[in-house]
């Protein structure tokens, strides 16, 4: 890893040593802010950003992200940790506490296209993009030189329909070895297996050329072409067993005519796919997603 990329890591771990997140859904209900509001009152925590959401206030689910500063909070945790398990099992919550300190692990996954893994590097490098980028795994070795000039790890694993078990085996040994929280598919053009997927649930965020549910699976230029569409899209979702159908995270499009040719389409969706993803992989590290059901919410 680059010195600027460290020191921006350290100055960021230094900043926010003593800041916490806490995600919380449930059936709503009063009392539930009040609640956690005193709980960490109690623990001199100073609330400095909270978002909160509910379905339908009478018979609903809400949903609520609070990110909180409070002294020698590292000492602390465990015990917070262990005291709001009450508080938790009165409302029937499912929660977490995250500390910002721990920045994520995340691995990339690329095929030949380089246009989304460029953009992630640029976001990391800059330092808008928190997290440590452990390694690049690719089923081509276009993207190696990018990935080694910034000494980060490439590891070029042949994959195809032929060898998917073999090649899904030697990717979990190596996303065990590094200890990785987070998967980005970075025009990753390969299904993963259904248990890949479910060793690594709302863990796995993929970018999908289209502005989804249109044009699921391969080719989706091409057949937007041939639909004679008047605006293109990409969308960043969580990946799950059914193709291209998982949360949606972020989506965005651009307007496109008559004149535009397949090629004129794909140039146009790799600015839309670069920044779609960008941000859903920066909200997921920030802890603003909430999955619940096939649906996201995003703070």
């Amino acid at each position: 890893m680059h010195t600027r990329i460290q020191e921006h890591m350290k100055a960021f771990q230094k900043q926010n040593k003593n800041r916490g997140r806490l995600l919380i859904h449930c059936a709503d209900q009063p009392g539930i802010v009040a609640a956690v509001s005193e709980f960490l009152f109690g623990y001199g925590a100073n609330i400095m950003e909270s978002s909160q959401y509910s379905t339908n206030p009478e018979r609903g689910t809400f949903f609520i992200r609070i990110e909180f500063e409070c002294s020698e909070l590292q000492e602390k945790e465990q015990e917070m940790k262990a005291q709001f398990r009450g508080i938790a099992e009165k409302f029937e919550m499912r929660w977490k506490f995250v500390y910002v300190h721990e920045v994520k692990r995340t691995a990339i996954f690329v095929s030949k296209e380089p246009h989304c893994l460029l953009e992630l590097l640029w976001e990391w490098q800059s330092g808008d993009l928190m997290t440590d980028i452990a390694l690049v795994i690719s089923n081509h070795e276009d993207a190696r030189e990018i990935t080694e000039a910034l000494r980060i790890p490439f590891y070029h694993v042949p994959a195809s329909k032929e060898n998917r078990a073999e090649a899904e085996a030697k990717h979990k040994e190596l996303l065990q070895e590094y200890d990785i929280d987070l998967i980005v598919l970075a025009r990753y053009m390969q299904i993963l297996t259904p248990d890949f997927v479910a060793s690594y649930p709302n863990r796995i965020i993929n970018i999908h050329h289209s502005f989804l549910p249109a044009f699921v699976g391969a080719r989706p230029y091409e057949r937007a072409y041939e639909r004679g569409v008047k605006l293109i899209g990409a969308t960043s979702h969580y990946v799950t067993n059914d193709l291209d159908e998982g949360p949606i995270i972020e989506q965005d499009i651009k307007r496109v005519n008559h004149r535009d040719n397949v090629e004129d389409l794909k140039k146009i969706g790799r600015s839309i796919e670069r920044s779609v993803l960008a941000r859903a992989v920066k909200w997921h590290l920030e802890d603003r997603i909430i999955v619940h059901g096939n649906k996201t919410i995003v703070f």
